[in-house]
């Protein structure tokens, strides 16, 4: 089972939709539930939801600070990778370009979670709030025009994180983006 971390964002239900699209078992969890309670339900892996604001994060930043009693991917969607990178020291802010739109995101190195998809993608994104500085013992995965810090990853440990919305229907290969998280779940 996948945990899908509630963190109040529109598309947390289009999350497990494509979860269960390619015959995953998710659970969308509000993030007010108690960690242990997340921990005993025993997570092959971790999703952080998008959401409004790093204010209403709720139970994210414990779940990172006890991040090794887990020791399962992770991966934030938007606000869950604004909340990785701020969490590791990175820095977060106001974007160029606020509103949801398509642009074109470039895969500058393949990754686990990019595995198999093309150099460019076009993506459903918003840049209300971005990562501006990276976090430290991380990668940069892609970057856009609008958006030097698109994914990220850990150096060591499987944490992910894109500032895109890949369960969007819009956003190019977020189905192969999902199985390749899945993957490394090892579900």
């Amino acid at each position: 089972m996948i945990a899908i971390i509630e963190n109040h964002g529109q598309y947390t239900h289009r999350i497990w939709r494509t979860l269960r699209e390619i015959g995953v078992k998710a659970e969308i969890i509000e993030n007010t539930t108690p960690v242990s309670e997340i921990k005993n339900r025993k997570p092959a892996g971790i999703i952080f939801s998008g959401g409004p604001s790093l204010e209403r994060a709720g139970n994210c930043w414990e779940i990172l600070e006890r991040y090794g009693e887990f020791g399962v991917p992770l991966l934030g969607i938007c606000l869950g990778h604004q909340l990785i990178a701020k969490f590791f020291g990175g820095e977060v802010g106001r974007g160029k370009r606020a509103e949801y739109s398509l642009i074109e995101v470039e895969i500058l190195e393949e990754d686990d979670i990019f595995r198999g998809l093309p150099g460019i993608l076009r993506v459903w994104a918003s840049h209300m709030d971005e990562v501006k500085k990276m976090p430290r013992d991380f990668e940069l995965l892609a970057r856009s025009e609008f958006c030097e810090i698109e994914a990220i990853r850990h150096r060591e440990l499987p944490i992910y994180g894109v500032q895109f919305h890949p369960e969007v229907a819009h956003t190019e290969k977020g189905k192969e983006i999902y199985r390749n998280f899945v993957y490394l779940c090892k579900i």
